[in-house]
């Protein structure tokens, strides 16, 4: 089985995604109120606008970019020419320059890394930094000491397999984010699990055969975050 190190770092993904989320909202006050004369929502709720926020969620990701670049521009070009008239010249260029970065990138990309859109393999890290975007992971952690970590799903899954770890004494949290997506966790039946996971049109589901007496001095794994549209199913072996 492949071995899969991961470093600590920085989750860029949320960050981008809390920040729009907060932009929105000021957008939204401030077209509810009339205190500025533009309709934002024209702007806002659109699939041309939900593309640039795909893609800026996506272009952190070192094998996301190529993705996330195209996924702006598609959805910049086809907003600018919702609300102006585009020169001719643009609008027979952009396509052609689209497959042309696509192309280039997949020829020049390929050599300087190796990406794998499905993540898989044993991981010995205290921490879960696991995030699937327009993809999945099938992760199996070995940790005798996990910690918790993060778990991000946006139209992608993630299957985390704890079987074999140990938890960490204290408390462990996994902050989960899932936007039309969702994520399969095995956890022991001997773990305790506690969920306060806000959901909306989603939900989280515990289908462990759970002894009916644990012990005072169990293990206990908190759950916490957002479920949008998606789902998250506890099981166990």
């Amino acid at each position: 089985m492949e071995k899969i190190e991961n470093s600590p770092k920085t989750d860029y993904s949320r960050l981008v995604l809390g920040f729009l989320l907060i932009v929105l909202a000021g957008l939204l006050l401030i077209d509810n109120f009339d205190l500025y004369p533009v309709e934002w929502g024209k702007y806002i709720f659109t699939w041309q606008t939900l593309l640039i926020v795909i893609g800026l969620i996506m272009l952190p990701g070192k094998g996301n970019r190529t993705t996330g670049t195209v996924l702006i521009a598609i959805g910049a070009f086809f907003l600018a020419a919702k609300f102006y008239e585009l020169p001719v010249s643009i609008s027979k260029l952009f396509w052609p320059a689209v497959i042309l970065f696509i192309g280039l990138s997949l020829i020049f990309g390929s050599r300087r890394r190796r990406w794998h859109p499905y993540k898989t393999g044993e991981v010995k890290d205290d921490l879960i930094d696991d995030v699937s975007i327009f993809g999945g992971s099938d992760q199996k952690f070995t940790s005798q000491q996990f910690k918790g970590g993060k778990i991000t799903n946006i139209f992608g899954g993630s299957t985390i397999d704890l079987s074999s770890a140990k938890l960490e004494s204290g408390l462990n949290v996994v902050d989960l984010l899932c936007i039309f997506g969702g994520s399969k966790l095995i956890i022991p039946s001997e773990w305790k699990v506690k969920i306060e996971v806000t959901s909306i049109f989603g939900g989280v589901s515990d289908k462990r055969k759970i002894p009916q007496v644990l012990p005072e001095n169990a293990p206990e794994l908190v759950l916490k975050g957002l479920v949008l549209f998606g789902g998250v199913d506890i099981k166990s072996f």
